[in-house]
């Protein structure tokens, strides 16, 4: 997309010797390259731009912390947004995405790992001709990516906070997979935290750093950047901690529960304990002809619902003892 206050080409080259007429023509030429398997692609774009061996390395390398790195006529700046389809919305499998930037001074090449992203607003934008974007420099455009890069993130943050609100209703219910559910939305917040937080440095080093390729008009922008990036580590942070904590509200739940259950084994093994004793202490066969004192009951037309009354009364009498003390309330 080449384009300027009143002209605006979007096509794609089939070559990267035809970007030289456009890098000519217009105040502003937007390069955007879909896939980094075409190492040849990549090296003319390094030798048309004059851009450095370190950076164009550190765009194949797709595992780069989003950074700021000033050349000679040029920076190279990493974000890391969230991967999106080709319709511009999040994927179901949540994952980060690195952009590679370089900003010249009348040229932004933007090298992404495969097709969709999360900059088709910026496109309508430069289609559409509204707000600045159209009569500003490459600055305000990699200003207007980086910003469309932070804001992929708060779908995916009111996402969370959805499914952190219905576990919270589910968790007196004690459903079973509420523990693998919490994980795998602690273990999603990480990933982003890690992707977000070296975007905060990134950005103050963009705003405190005074660099020829960025006006000073545009820092007040990226300021307001800086500032989404801070809002979207403080949700990170407080959707983990409620995340933790609605873990531990179920295994405190799950505890109470276990521990309900057992008081109710222990009364219940309680109560049967004497009445073992005394069926234990009938049972014993001593021959009463021998003595008097073996066994007197037995020849006693009374002795068996004697024995069976002494247990109901010692079960009743436990009993109405666990129930004044509210252990079976």
């Amino acid at each position: 997309m080449a384009y300027g206050p009143d002209k605006l080409v979007e096509r794609t080259v089939a070559s990267v010797d035809e970007l030289a007429n456009y890098l000519a023509k217009l105040p502003v030429t937007w390069i955007n390259v879909v896939g980094l398997g075409d190492a040849a692609t990549i090296l003319a774009l390094g030798n048309l731009l004059g851009l450095h061996d370190l950076a164009l390395e550190d765009v194949v390398n797709v595992h780069q912390r989003p950074k700021v790195e000033p050349y000679a006529d040029h920076l190279f700046v990493v974000t890391r947004p969230i991967e999106c389809g080709e319709d511009g919305l999040p994927l179901a499998e949540l994952n980060t995405e690195q952009i590679s930037m370089f900003l010249g001074k009348n040229y932004l090449l933007t090298l992404q790992e495969r097709k969709g992203d999360c900059l088709e607003s910026v496109r309508k934008r430069l289609r559409m001709s509204t707000g600045r974007l159209r009569i500003a420099g490459t600055d305000y455009l990699a200003y207007a990516i980086l910003d469309a890069c932070v804001d992929s993130y708060f779908p995916v943050l009111d996402g969370f906070a959805d499914q952190l609100d219905a576990i919270e209703l589910e968790v007196p219910e004690l459903r079973h997979d509420l523990t693998r559910r919490l994980h795998a939305i602690s273990n999603e917040l990480l990933l982003l935290r890690r992707a977000v937080r070296p975007q905060r440095e990134a950005l103050n080093q963009l705003v405190r750093d005074e660099h020829e390729l960025v006006q000073h008009e545009t820092r007040v922008f990226l300021r307001d950047c800086y500032d989404h990036v801070v809002q979207v580590i403080d949700y990170l942070e407080v959707y983990r901690e409620l995340s933790r904590d609605l873990r531990d509200y179920y295994l405190s739940l799950m505890s109470n529960r276990m521990n309900e259950v057992m008081k109710v084994l222990t009364i219940i093994a309680t109560i049967f304990i004497p009445l073992s004793f005394i069926a234990g202490l009938y049972g014993m066969n001593f021959e009463p002809q021998v003595s008097e004192w073996n066994m007197p009951e037995l020849r006693w037309t009374y002795g068996y619902p004697f024995a069976l009354g002494l247990m109901a009364s010692v079960a009743s009498g436990l009993t109405v003892y666990f129930w004044r003390r509210g252990w079976l309330r």
